[in-house]
């Protein structure tokens, strides 16, 4: 059974442009606010998933002026005053360094604080709720929690954390120490890591409470801490966004796993299997959503094929095929992308290029 004293917050980072899903992903409309899985926008599922274990009082989201009101307006529950505005990205790092004052400050006292993405995916959402939970509980007790992935296979693509000595079990949710995180690596070692069944995808979500962050801040970025207390005087104040157009741009740019977690005290990792994907590529949306008797995930549109399989195919018209094995076809008002499924994490490359030419109407 759970128990907690102190009430949860959740911190959803909901920056960024997913280039890897161009042309469908742009700037004015990036991954998280796009209907890639049924219905509903990515953003818009992470709030649902986490309304039944909290009050919408409680889901912060940090995310970009553009971006504001569009994800306000998917989002009509949550409370305006919630959505913090980061000037430019500064890395995750002060966006959680940030978004922990501000749960405090609205709670009025210590929180929990669950540290999200808006652009992820998790397939069992009841099992994500409970573990959670139980992560919560063990950051009361003074734990930086963080949720590791079972992997699937070796994948160069995520960072692993490695355990160490079991910790404790809270609601069947085994608990080791995290011994190490470790960037993405080689595709020899990232076997060894799946192999010796140590290791864990990075989820890169943490649950630790807002005292917690602030002291870890404090003792390992402490001009970045000064710096984000600055801006947090300023919470209850008309002058926040002034305060945070001063200071957020001379805020040092760093990742939450470089500039803390690497060196944070008391970390456990709970590994746990969720139905967990980042949604990091076109050809991750073949592992997510159901095809049909060829293999074929269609996703809008109509599509007629002849001897095709294992294809991707994103349209709002008519696409036919033939003759196509494990491709991906993006079809929108006015870019096309085909390409092959082994080549869809170099679909950022066509957004680099297009950037260097200056095209930024595709953009």
């Amino acid at each position: 059974m759970i128990v907690m004293t102190l009430p949860l917050y959740a911190l959803i980072m909901a920056g960024g442009s997913g280039t890897r899903l161009w042309p469908l992903s742009r700037q004015s409309r990036p991954k998280q606010a796009l209907k890639l899985i049924g219905d509903r926008t990515m953003f818009q599922r992470a709030v649902d998933r986490l309304l039944p274990i909290m009050p919408p009082e409680r889901v912060i989201v940090v995310t970009t002026a553009e971006m504001a009101d569009l994800l306000a307006g998917q989002t009509p529950l949550l409370p305006r005053r919630n959505f913090l505005i980061e000037p430019e990205g500064r890395g995750t790092a002060p966006v959680i360094g940030l978004g922990a004052l501000y749960a405090r400050q609205l709670a009025g006292e210590d929180v929990v604080v669950a540290c999200l993405t808006a652009d992820h995916y998790i397939r069992e959402v009841a099992r994500f709720q409970n573990v959670l939970l139980a992560a919560a509980e063990l950051a009361e007790r003074g734990h930086i929690v963080t949720l590791g992935i079972h992997p699937a296979y070796p994948s160069t693509g995520f960072g692993y954390i490695e355990r160490g000595e079991a910790l404790t079990v809270v609601d069947g949710f085994e608990v080791y120490h995290a011994l190490k995180f470790k960037e993405k690596p080689s595709e020899a070692m990232a076997a060894e890591f799946v192999a010796d069944g140590e290791h864990s995808w990075n989820s890169g979500m943490f649950i630790w409470t807002a005292t917690q962050v602030t002291r870890e801040f404090e003792r390992q970025l402490p001009g970045t801490a000064a710096k984000l207390n600055e801006a947090a005087r300023a919470f209850d104040s008309a002058t926040f966004a002034e305060a945070m157009a001063r200071v957020w741009p001379t805020v040092e740019k760093q990742t939450i796993d470089y500039g803390i977690m690497e060196g944070a005290e008391n970390v456990a990792v709970i590994p746990v299997d969720i139905g967990w994907s980042d949604v990091g590529s076109w050809a991750s949306l073949l592992d997510i959503l159901e095809p049909d008797e060829n293999g074929n995930v269609i996703i809008g549109g109509h599509h007629v094929g002849v001897d095709t399989t294992g294809a991707l195919v994103k349209s709002d018209r008519l696409v036919a095929t033939i003759g196509l094995n494990d491709v991906i076809i993006v079809d929108t008002e006015d870019a096309l992308l085909v390409c092959a499924k082994e080549r869809a994490q170099d679909v950022k490359r066509i957004v680099e290029k297009l950037q260097q030419q200056k095209e930024y109407r595709y953009l």
